[in-house]
C-alpha cells in the first residue's frame, strides 16, 4: 500500500509540474511587450482589439501605456518588443537613428483643441491651431499641458512654436500625466488643452469641456508601428513582434479598427492601402 501511494502521489505531482512546465503561458517567447501611447488605452482601442488578436495568435499582448516619448526610449533600452506611436518626427529619428525597421501606418485621428464652454480666450473663430493658441496666451487663460513628451506634448510644441509663442505665460501648467487624467483635470479647472479626439470621444461623457477648434493638416495624428531592430537587440521577440505588426495591418483589421465607436461615433480611421 506505501508503495501505491508513493507511486501515485509522484504520478500526480509529476502531472502537475507538467501542466506547469509546458503550460503556453509561461514561454517567454509567447509574449509580446507593447509600448504605445496612453490614447490607444484610455480610448478604449486597445481593449477592444487585443484579445482579438491574442484568441487568433495565441500571443499575450503586455501592453506598457505610456507618452510617445518614453515608449520610444523603452524601445530603443530593448525593454519592448514593439511600439506604436504617433509623433512622426520622433519616429523617423527612432528609425534613422538605428534602432526600429519597418515602421508601418495602421491609423489616424486628429487632435482638438478643448476649452471650457464659455470659450473666455475666444478661440472658437479661430482660423487656425496657431492662431487659437495664441489667443490663449495672449488672454493668460489656463491651458493644461500633458507636459509628458508624447506625442500629444510634441505636436502642442510644434503649435507654439509656429504661434511664435513661448509657453511661459501665467495660465500654462505642464501636468506630467497621461490624456485621460488630463482632460480630467483639465475640466475640474475648466481649462484649454490639446487632446487627441478618440481620447475626448471616449471620456466625453464624464466632461463638461468642448471642442473649440479643430481642423487642417497641423491636427492631423497618424499612429505607426515600428519592429525594433534585431541587429540592435536579437534576444527580443521579434517573431512575435512581426505576427503583431502584420496583424495590425491585415484589411480584416482594418475593418475591424474602422468599426470601434464609443457613443456611436468612429474614434479611428484605419489606413487605407
Amino acid at each position: 500500500m506505501f508503495i501505491k501511494k508513493t507511486t501515485a502521489t509522484f504520478v500526480l505531482a509529476a502531472s502537475l509540474v507538467s501542466s506547469v512546465v509546458f503550460s503556453p503561458a509561461v514561454f517567454a517567447g509567447d509574449i509580446i511587450k507593447l509600448a504605445t501611447t496612453t490614447s490607444t488605452e484610455n480610448s478604449g482601442l486597445l481593449g477592444y482589439i487585443l484579445p482579438k488578436f491574442e484568441k487568433q495568435s495565441g500571443y499575450t499582448v503586455q501592453v506598457i501605456a505610456t507618452g510617445t516619448g518614453k515608449a520610444l526610449k523603452l524601445a530603443s533600452q530593448g525593454d519592448v518588443d514593439v511600439v506604436m506611436t504617433h509623433a512622426p518626427g520622433a519616429e523617423a529619428k527612432f528609425v534613422a537613428d538605428g534602432f526600429g525597421i519597418e515602421p508601418r501606418g495602421i491609423m489616424a485621428n486628429d487632435f482638438v483643441v478643448l476649452g471650457p464652454k464659455a470659450d473666455p480666450a475666444g478661440i472658437h473663430s479661430s482660423k487656425t491651431a496657431e492662431d487659437a493658441f495664441a489667443k490663449i496666451a495672449a488672454t493668460h487663460s489656463t491651458f493644461l499641458s500633458r507636459g509628458d513628451n508624447s506625442g500629444t506634448n510634441m505636436k502642442e510644441n510644434i503649435i507654439w512654436k509656429r504661434a511664435k509663442v513661448t509657453p511661459n505665460f501665467k495660465g500654462y501648467t505642464p501636468v506630467g500625466q497621461g490624456m485621460g487624467k488630463t482632460l480630467l483635470m483639465a475640466n475640474e479647472l475648466q481649462a484649454y488643452t490639446l487632446s487627441d479626439r478618440g481620447t475626448f470621444v471616449a471620456y466625453k461623457a464624464k466632461l463638461d469641456l468642448e471642442v473649440k477648434f479643430d481642423g487642417g493638416k497641423l491636427l492631423a495624428n497618424p499612429y505607426q508601428v515600428i519592429l525594433i531592430n534585431p541587429k540592435k537587440y536579437p534576444d527580443l521577440n521579434h517573431k512575435g513582434a512581426r505576427a503583431f505588426s502584420d496583424w495590425l495591418v491585415n484589411p480584416k483589421t482594418k475593418a475591424l479598427i474602422n468599426s470601434y465607436k464609443v457613443q456611436g461615433q468612429q474614434l479611428f480611421k484605419a489606413k487605407e492601402d
